[in-house]
């Protein structure tokens, strides 16, 4: 199960360095997590200043 961006996103680029895979990456209106990469760390939801950053429900 991967994490994904919501939102709340503002944009501040805190996430993406903290991605050890980085499956991080800028979108156009919000930072986007790839989640064919994502190993579900939860390293970048700590780094969130917003709390943008949530599981990915399962399917």
């Amino acid at each position: 199960m991967a994490h994904k961006i919501t939102d709340d996103c503002i944009t501040c680029g805190s996430c993406q360095p903290t991605c050890p895979v980085s499956a991080i990456s800028a979108g156009e209106k919000k930072y986007v997590i790839n989640p064919d990469v994502c190993v579900d760390c939860g390293t970048c939801v700590d780094a969130c200043p917003s709390s943008a950053i949530v599981p990915e429900p399962k399917k």
